[in-house]
Formats: C-alpha cells, structure tokens, sequence
C-alpha cells in the first residue's frame, strides 16, 4: 500500500480528534443526542493525559465552606492576569457545577466528606476551597468513567490513529486525514463536523509534566492550513514537578497542607506571597521558586527546591495523596512521609491555543469569523478561559463543561447540514508529507537530536524567565532546527507500526508551533501571568491588554493584536494582581 493511497474513506456525522477528557465529553454529548460519532486517538483512550491529572476539578459547591459563582468568576478573571474573556469566564462557572454533577451520576468515585457529599479542598488562587477531588486521581477516575459510558453509547473508536491533515476549504470543515499506526496508510474521514481536542505541547521543552504525546499536533495542523493560533506565548510552569524527571507532583500536595522549602529550610513563600504562601497561583510560585535556585538557595546549591510533607503524617498522606508519595518512591528514591521532596518547575499547560468563540467554533480572524463545522475544545483551545494563567483545577473543569457544550453544539449543527463536498485532492498534503519521510532522499539528519535541542533551548530561553536577547537567540535556534528538519531521513520504511515516521511527524509540529510562541514572547514587552520578561518585569495594560492572534507565512509568522479582551468594567475591572 503506498501512502498516496487511501486504505478507506470513512464518512460520518461528527469526528472527535483527541480521547482525553475534552474528547470524551464532546463523543459521549453527541452519542446521547442521537449523533454517529468516530474518536480519533493516537494512543488507546484511557492512556490520555487527562487521566494524570491529580488534584481535583473546580467547582463552587459550597460544600465544606462558602462560596459562589461571583467568587470563582473573580479567582479566575484575577489568575488570569485580566487577560481572561470574563463572557467566557462567566459561563464556565455557571456550567461548573452541572458538570460535577452529572460526573456523579455517573458514578465517579469523588472523596467524601463525613456526611456524604463531594468533598473539597484548597487550590492556589482559589478563595475557597472548591476544588473536587478523588484522593489524587482525579483525572484517572473521570477520564475512565467516561470511556465506558462512550463504549455504552457506541461510540466508535480509532486507536492508534494520527491525525495527518485537516481538510479545510472555503472556511469549511470537511473532515480530517488520518495515518493507521497499527497497520500503516492513510484514512479519510468525511465528517459535517469536526473537534480538534488535542491537549497540550509540554513536550516543546526539556523538563515537563506533560506525556510523550503531547505534542500540539492539531496546533501544528492549524498553521498548516492558513489559520491562526492564540496567546501562544502564555505557558505554565507548575512549581512542583519532580527534580530532573518534571514528573507532577500534584498541586494537592500544598492543598492537603505541604510546605516548599529552600536550601536554608526556609518557607521562602512568605517573602513572595505572604497571604497566600503555598497556595499563591503557579506563575508566581514557580517564579518565587526559580528565584531562590538562581539566587543560590536551592538545595545544597542545586537547582531545586524541597516539597515537605512530612508534618502531615503518614495517615493523611497515604488517604489524600497516595499517587503523590508513590511517585516521588519511584523516581527519586524518596519517602515523602520520611523525608522532603526535591522540586523544581515543570513546563506544564498551555493556556493558549485555536482560537474559538465561547460556543467554541474555531475563528480564523480577529472579528471573529468562524470555520464552518469545526470546534475545539480543552487544553488545545484557547476560547480565552484561562487568559495570561491557568488556576488549578479549572483545567478540568474547562475539558470537562467546554468539551460537554461542544458536543451539543455540534449536534445542533449536524442536525441541519448536510456533507459539505470533498476538495480535489483532500490527500495531497498528508500524501507528500509521509512520503517525503518515508523515501528520505539523501537527508542525514535525525529527528531525535532535532528534538532534543529544540528542548533544551526552549527551556533555556522561553522557561520561566524570559528577556529579549535569550528569546532573539532562541527564534534563530528554532528557524535553524525547522531548515534541518527539511533534510530529516527515518530508517524504517515499513507502515505497520512504524513509530520512527510517527516522532519525525511530532517532531515538525513542535517545530511548527514553537516558532510561534517566540514570536508571541518576543513582541509582547510585557510581563503578564505566566509570560514574564525581566526586561519588562510590568504588565502594561495600556498596549498589551489584548490577545495575540498568530499565523504561519511564507515570510514568517505574523501577529496581530486587534482581538480584544472581553471585560465587564462595571463588575471586573482590572487591577493590580496582588497575594
């Protein structure tokens, strides 16, 4: 079979790209209405990284303190460092709390308190304790819950299937390219609608929480087919990931009541965000973090820090945070119950993403304009929820209720269209690029030392700290890496399982998508949530209160700030953002 042929041409009402959390709720919404649905996976459903997800999903119940969707709204539009849409936001928190219940109807296993209800624990930026938990596997138990009730509604599921293309014209879906890993050659699926539900692209840097198979992809698809991408330049850096490894050590771990300690045996948080403390947002933690590393008062001189649990006691530990002290046994050879916990900041989320309106309609221009059929949803889009920083447990949450809302919207659609005709040639660009690798020409290069430095760089110079020289070096570092990755040849030419084709594939979308959050980092002189340059430490409200829209071009990436932030300025005006 040669990659120019399609081994099946699938038509169907709705493709779902992605089978993490967002995924899922948008299948199961169009199982229940009636709406044949195809997920798209390239790895099997449960081993999504929705199900790593730890520490809880948010939501105002109210059931161990007080609360309200006012308050939430406010924690969020004031994480966001006001660069959040507060329509947006408003939504999101109204739709909450029927996302956790209808989570219970289906019989996720939430922790309780005494007497029967969802129990709730503090988050950083939370006012209150809202945060839904299942000890310290949250995600798991939510994500596996809603892979049977999709196996229950007949869901049809792809697994091991990468995405290659999207077939787009005229501002209209009309479905996706596929490549079978498990048997090799290409699919195509016609489809009146479409979600790109990805997840993120941790795996632009070295040290990360995120899983191998985060890499952008439906991002890097985007560009390629000459639409834009938002507020890239926004990455979040979770504060506790496991020294060296970047594995997660869920924020739970300070919600439960740990403390972060330098090299001196300090709770260094009290000279960063004295009300707050542990419990400050990420941005500022991680920063409060990499400071004291490059200020000398890591540990022992290192660069990390300490989680300490120990004050919490085997009981506790071993109740709310098992997943915690079992990872930190694994990898580091440490008992938190015994002894702290070397951290250091983890590239985590992305807080920008396809750009689609609060119906999440993917939108290619800056009026809002929108593609016919396609959607996005979770951590690949960028609707603008989470603004300049992502609030713990708001993740899920946004997976979760924008995912649900998706999958309703697009059966609405569905119901009164019809199957847009296919292009010319919907196989062209999946085509050439699989066998552009697969043939190799006479490319020496390889696309795991691309990678690598690629890694290494981003985190060098786009990490925590940012400055317009490292980022200047960094954008040549990224240009030369996408001129190698021209000449990348693979050794295997088979199609089954061919996994050298499927990293080189990853490998062009980090490179695809990573020149934009440069850009994006290098022209916003600002300092704003989790972007932060130390030669603009200020945020500037005055030129950069707006959203950055970003588009791949023969000449480069173009920007484009007309899109503007929706702020409500008789409820939440922005202010200073203090702890």
């Amino acid at each position: 079979m040669k990659p120019e042929e399609a081994r099946s041409v699938h038509q169907i009402d709705a493709v779902v790209v992605g089978a993490g959390l967002a995924g899922l709720r948008a299948a199961l919404e169009l199982a229940r209405n009636g709406i044949e649905v195809a997920v798209l996976t390239k790895v099997y459903p449960t081993r999504s990284h929705s199900g790593a997800a730890q520490g809880g999903i948010a939501a105002a119940l109210a059931n161990v303190a007080e609360d309200s969707l006012e308050l939430h709204m406010f924690d969020t539009i004031k994480g966001s460092d006001y660069l959040g849409d507060q329509n947006v936001i408003e939504l999101f928190v109204q739709e909450a709390r029927k996302t956790v219940y209808d989570f219970e109807h289906m019989g996720v296993p939430f922790s309780r308190t005494e007497d029967g209800r969802i129990n709730q624990r503090p988050f950083g930026g939370h006012s209150s304790p809202r945060a839904c938990f299942s000890a310290d596997i949250t995600g798991h138990v939510l994500l596996h819950t809603l892979y049977e009730q999709c196996v229950r509604h007949r869901v049809h599921f792809y697994n091991e299937f990468q995405v290659v293309s999207l077939v787009i014209e005229d501002h209209v879906s009309r479905g996706v390219v596929a490549w079978d890993i498990r048997h090799g050659g290409l699919h195509l699926f016609h489809a009146k609608a479409v979600l790109l539900a990805t997840g993120g692209y941790g795996r632009a840097f070295k040290i990360t929480s995120n899983a191998h198979a985060n890499t952008g992809d439906s991002l890097s698809l985007i560009l390629e087919a000459g639409l834009p991408l938002e507020d890239m330049e926004f990455v979040q850096f979770h504060p506790t990931g496991l020294y060296k490894h970047g594995i997660l050590l869920s924020e739970a771990a300070r919600g439960e009541g740990g403390y972060l300690l330098n090299g001196k045996g300090d709770r260094f948080m009290a000279t960063y965000a004295k009300e707050k403390m542990e419990l400050a947002p990420r941005d500022l933690v991680s920063r409060a973090e990499q400071t004291e590393i490059n200020e000398g008062r890591g540990v022992d001189g290192k660069d990390y820090v300490c989680l300490d649990l120990r004050h919490l006691g085997r009981e506790k530990i071993m109740d709310r945070l098992p997943q915690v002290w079992e990872l930190a046994l694994n990898y580091l050879k440490v008992d938190a119950i015994e002894a702290p916990v070397p951290i250091q900041p983890t590239a985590h989320y992305s807080m920008g993403g396809i750009p689609a309106n609060i119906h999440t309609e993917v939108i290619f221009n800056a009026s809002g304009d929108v593609v016919a059929g396609l959607y996005t949803a979770g951590e690949a889009s960028c609707l603008s929820l989470h603004g300049a920083n992502r609030l713990g447990t708001n993740s899920l949450q946004d997976a979760a209720t924008f995912g649900r809302l998706a999958g309703g919207r697009m059966a609405d659609f569905i119901r009164q269209a019809g199957f847009s005709s296919l292009p010319a040639n919907p196989l062209d660009r999946a085509r050439d690029r699989i066998g552009h690798l697969i043939s190799g020409g006479n490319g020496r290069e390889r696309h795991a030392l691309i990678r690598e430095e690629l890694q290494q760089n981003m985190t060098r110079h786009a990490g925590v700290f940012r400055n317009a020289e490292g980022l200047k070096q960094l954008l040549q570092t990224v240009r030369e890496l996408q001129e190698r990755y021209r000449n990348v040849r693979i050794d295997d030419v088979n199609h089954p399982f061919n996994l050298d084709l499927m990293e080189a594939l990853e490998v062009g979308h980090l490179l695809n998508f990573s020149e934009v959050i440069v850009e994006g980092a290098l022209v916003r002189t600002e300092s704003r949530g989790a972007h932060f340059r130390t030669d603009y430490p200020k945020r500037n409200d005055q030129n950069w209160l707006a959203h950055t829209l970003a588009w791949k071009t023969d000449s480069g990436v173009h920007l484009n700030h007309d899109k503007t932030v929706v702020i409500y300025m008789d409820r939440f005006p922005p202010q200073e953002r203090k702890y």
